[in-house]
């Protein structure tokens, strides 16, 4: 297989260029309706702090959910689970539609649709993560893995500057166009072929099955290490959600700027997932890991100094380039380590660190930035964010010294059986690396 090929070899196949293209359209539509919300929202009450409770709002039904749903992964068709989040996050920008038009006078509306959004984005993280792995060989993995982070971040470029645009014309053409894009992911999705390794046969559920993602992970050091560094270090560094406030009062620019301000992280990591797509990372993995963490922490302390509309898209532009390089090593790490049989929900363990380091983050930026300020919130934000990498680099030396990614696990007939994912315990089986 020629290099130019080997670049582009995940989209010859014809399920991950529909997983693809629904993703990239769903993406930008949920970037779409954070502007809307957020702009709508602080324009309402001109509170910081309801900006942290949008994301507190989908962060609290995450959590009871997201492990439930990583075992449904592993038992149901994960393409349906996927297509029905589609169409209940649709249903969530019609509802929107709803309370704009009854003329919205309060906030607790949106906080609830922010609920059931974000309990639909509790069931389709598992699923959407664990089967991109099913949808190549193994050569293409890599190559898939950058080209859907290129596409979502590209999604994250045009949402948020899609949305300040149109926001102009109101919040309703916003959610409208929101709820036609969503309308067709789910269609995207439901055009798949169906997938031929999904077997029947799973163990019974029960707390125990549903704990076992949560096992694994703590089982492997590096994989633990690599998703509880991004755990906080977004955690603390959750910036984002003030930006509504930011663009307001100090930068002075309305709903388009704030677009703008939206898009340059998404710029920033989509040019770092291009680049890792033709060029990925294939020595030296944990410092690539830790040196992202600290360009993304040093990057938000800029953004919090900064009074410069420049400048702080600079900041912003960093601060993605930075948080691309740990996800792109991240998600490597987990899939390439999980047999199959647990791969959803291992991926739930992973959303739920994900799902708190966001939304949680969020609402942790809102809450200090109604105590302390908007400036001292976002400079004391970066600066924890460059501690944790500090302490992670000590706390977890293998992957701080991990050179080269594991190989790609070999699936066999014990991969179902719960004695395949005990590394501990002794068995004649083959063992996962």
């Amino acid at each position: 297989m020629s290099l130019s090929t080997t670049k582009t070899s995940a989209l010859r196949h014809r399920n991950f260029v529909l997983y693809l293209c629904a993703r990239f359209l769903g993406a930008v539509a949920v970037q779409m309706q954070s502007v809307a919300v957020g702009w709508q929202v602080y324009a309402l009450t001109g509170d910081a702090l309801d900006l942290g409770l949008v994301g507190l709002a989908q962060f609290a039904p995450f959590v009871p959910l997201v492990l439930i749903a990583g075992q449904l992964a592993d038992r149901f068709d994960r393409r349906r689970i996927i297509m029905l989040c589609y169409a209940v996050e649709m249903l969530c920008g019609l509802l929107l539609i709803g309370f704009t038009l009854t003329g919205l006078k309060v906030v607790w509306p949106v906080f609830a649709v922010m609920a059931l959004y974000g309990s639909a984005r509790a069931f389709m993280m598992p699923s959407s993560q664990a089967i991109v792995i099913n949808l190549v060989p193994a050569e293409s993995f890599s190559n898939a893995v950058a080209l859907s982070s290129s596409s979502f971040q590209l999604a994250v470029i045009a949402g948020p500057a899609l949305g300040g645009v149109l926001y102009l014309a109101g919040p309703m053409t916003v959610y409208t166009t929101v709820s036609v894009l969503l309308g067709l992911s789910a269609i995207l999705i439901l055009s798949m072929r169906s997938l031929p390794w999904r077997t029947n046969g799973r163990e019974p559920m029960s707390w125990h099955t549903v704990l076992d993602g949560l096992h694994f992970v703590r089982s492997r050091p590096t994989v633990f290490g690599a998703i509880s560094l991004d755990l906080f270090a977004v955690l603390f560094g959750g910036a984002t959600a003030l930006l509504p406030a930011y663009a307001s009062d100090i930068l002075h620019v309305g709903p388009t700027g704030l677009g703008l301000l939206r898009t340059a992280p998404g710029a920033g990591a989509a040019l770092t997932a291009m680049l890792l797509a033709f060029a990925p990372i294939s020595r030296h993995v944990g410092r690539w890991m830790f040196g992202g963490v600290a360009v993304f922490g040093a990057a938000i302390i800029v953004l919090g100094l900064s009074t410069s509309f420049p400048l702080s898209l600079t900041a912003l532009f960093l601060l993605g380039a930075g948080d691309m390089v740990s996800v792109y090593i991240r998600h490597m790490l987990v899939q390439l380590e999980t047999p199959d049989a647990i791969r959803g929900r291992v991926s739930a363990v992973n959303s739920v660190f994900i799902g708190a380091s966001n939304e949680l983050g969020e609402f942790e930026s809102g809450l200090t930035a109604a105590w302390f300020g908007l400036t001292p919130a976002i400079i004391v934000g970066g600066a924890v964010t460059l501690a944790v990498a500090i302490v992670w680099m000590y706390g977890f030396p293998d992957l701080r010294t991990m050179d080269r990614f594991p190989h790609r696990i070999v699936e066999t007939p014990s991969s179902d059986k719960r004695n395949s994912i005990k590394p501990k315990r002794r068995s004649g089986k083959r063992r996962h690396p």
